[in-house]
């Protein structure tokens, strides 16, 4: 292992491979990638019913442009225009980038890549591997690394990026096995380190992950959006998304109280309504405040049992109240859905196995037959649709630290279900083509001196637990503006006092002890601007603040900015307007 390095990647899901690899194509060599451990991670380790992928329509003879799509994912509210531009412009570069490596994206016989309607969107442009889309991924672009002989350097997590005024230097890692601290210099960072994890109780992101959002607070740079969430039903035993085909089936929700006493609560809130709801959540898996009257009323019903103290499960045996009489009492869109399908038969499982036996085998392999057994649901946290403030070659105001995948707050309000996959590769492309064309000079690091731990009894998982379930409580979709001052404030108390106030139990937990710092950081940073948003916009998105209705239907052309634990308003950029004609551009790049 050397000392210095041209470039640092931290992380090994879609992002991290994809910018490694990247770099090494553009010349870039002298790279390694750094992690806490190689199969952790959301990407190797998260899936839904068939995980989607969006990108620009490949297929058929509907039309689509690379306009149209920056349209829709700028129509999201709360993006960028020059973020919306460049995922769209690279859409296709980097999907077919994909194929190339393997991923076994589905095909008809000519080459036609078909796509479907996913949430958010106005034409057919997702496409799946099933259930393990971004797992395929990540496999692949492992593949691509170890092809090319990158280095990785593993079992190190990064407790601190190292900066000066002119801005990276290098970062300083602890092993989690023995507490030892390395310090690596460097010129350029990658964090591709995922979502924020770490701050909810009730949450689909695999136990794995836990993201480094702190990292990139600690070294200064500003944060876009993290209010903006998405929550949505989740099974908890084994943390997956219940979207898709899970609800298209029509299966049986649950509560069972502290007698053993079961109680389809749906209908009995709804009637028959409730199955179509129940339909549409395959859609409109993501909580919506729009969908209020609508299908999130369903997560407001499961969020009110588990409240009072209810277990909510999804039951596949046993077809739910309404459909006694046969599948006519279903909606039209319902009805005719399944019938192309071939499933107006049958229970919810039976129907599941016609219509995606991949979904119910998942749950095989995890011990849950569901052909047999109740699946205990939760609405959960599932992706933070902000991140780390970047520009369009997805840079920080921290010169020299970039930053990719969901890590980046490039997402908005609303997003198509599968732009996030997109967006892992063509934010890694667009920094890896940066860091190549401009290098920085940077000086050799100074030493790295850890803030002084306490050992002794652990109160590492009390605190951790403690404040998850109060996020999960008073931050979730269903947010209290009081709950989260005075949430903010407990956080506040424990960063000031944080490295006096926790202590692991020996030096293998010193690892811990960082991580739950950086929870505090990031935790500070998310409060701040959803205590921002909700005095300047109210509900919105997934957000509903303080039981109030939105205020506007209208895309939300605002973001939240947060330094520290301060945030403001501040307005997006607008889409832009490149030149495109093509002796211009032919004639640009011959100067090149």
């Amino acid at each position: 292992m050397k000392q210095y390095y041209h470039t640092l990647i931290i992380g090994t899901g879609c992002a991290g491979y994809s910018a490694a690899e990247r770099l090494f194509d553009l010349g870039v060599r002298d790279i390694a990638i750094v992690t806490e451990g190689r199969l952790m991670g959301t990407s190797r380790n998260t899936g839904s019913d068939k995980q989607t992928y969006y990108k620009l329509s490949l297929s058929g003879g509907d039309g689509d442009s690379v306009r149209e799509l920056a349209e829709t994912l700028y129509a999201g509210g709360g993006v960028m225009g020059e973020h919306a531009l460049c995922e769209a412009a690279y859409s296709t570069r980097c999907f077919m980038h994909l194929v190339e490596l393997g991923v076994p994206f589905p095909t008809n016989e000519y080459g036609e890549y078909a796509g479907y309607k996913t949430d958010h969107d106005p034409r057919a442009r997702a496409t799946s591997c099933g259930p393990l889309t971004s797992r395929y991924m990540t496999e692949a672009l492992e593949r691509s690394v170890q092809s090319k002989g990158i280095e990785i350097v593993d079992g190190q997590r990064v407790i601190k990026i190292l900066t000066d005024d002119a801005g990276v230097t290098g970062v300083a890692c602890i092993s989690p096995k023995t507490g030892a601290i390395l310090t690596l210099s460097c010129s350029h960072i990658v964090l591709a380190t995922g979502g924020p994890a770490c701050v909810y109780q009730s949450t689909v992101y695999p136990e794995s992950q836990h993201g480094a959002t702190g990292l990139a607070i600690e070294a200064g740079a500003t944060l876009s959006n993290l209010e903006e969430w998405q929550y949505g039903m989740a099974s908890t035993k084994f943390r997956w998304n219940l979207s898709g085909t899970y609800q298209q089936v029509l299966p049986r929700y649950i509560s069972v109280d502290e007698t053993g006493t079961e109680r389809e609560f749906l209908h009995d809130a709804l009637g028959n309504e409730s199955l179509g709801f129940i339909f549409l959540k395959g859609y409109q898996w993501p909580f919506d405040v729009k969908k209020l009257p609508g299908s999130s009323q369903i997560d407001l019903l499961v969020a009110a049992e588990c409240r009072k103290g209810r277990r909510v499960y999804l039951d596949f045996t046993r077809n739910p109240e309404g459909l006694e009489g046969g599948f006519d009492a279903l909606p039209a869109e319902a009805h005719a859905y399944l019938d192309r399908s071939g499933a107006l038969f049958g229970t919810p499982v039976e129907r599941l196995e016609k219509m995606n036996a991949g979904a119910v085998a998942l749950y095989a392999a995890h011990g849950i037959d569901l052909h047999r057994e109740y699946l205990e649901i939760a609405v959960s946290a599932q992706h933070c649709n902000g991140g780390v403030a970047v520009d369009e070659n997805w840079q920080s105001d921290v010169a020299g630290l970039y930053v990719v995948g969901e890590a980046a707050g490039t997402f908005g309000v609303y997003r198509p279900g599968g732009s996030a996959l997109n967006s892992t590769q063509v934010g890694a492309l667009r920094a890896a083509e940066h860091i190549a064309e401009n290098p920085r000079k940077t000086n050799p690091i100074s030493a790295y001196t850890p803030p002084k731990l306490r050992f002794g009894s652990s109160n590492i998982p009390e605190i951790r637990a403690a404040l998850q379930a109060e996020m999960t409580r008073v931050a979730g979709f269903d947010r209290s503006t009081d709950g989260m001052r005075a949430l903010l404030a407990r956080m506040n108390t424990l960063y000031h006092d944080f490295f006096d106030t926790v202590s692991g139990e020996n030096v293998s937990n010193a690892v811990e002890i960082f991580k739950l710092y950086d929870m505090v950081l990031t935790g500070r940073a998310i409060l701040s601007a959803m205590l921002c948003s909700a005095e300047s916009i109210g509900s919105h998105g997934a957000a509903l603040v303080d039981g109030r209705p939105p205020q506007s239907g209208e895309a939300r052309r605002t973001r939240t900015l947060t330094r520290g634990d301060a945030s403001y308003i501040d307005a997006v950029s607008p889409m832009p307007n490149p030149e495109l004609w093509f002796e211009t551009l032919l004639a640009r790049q011959q100067r090149k």
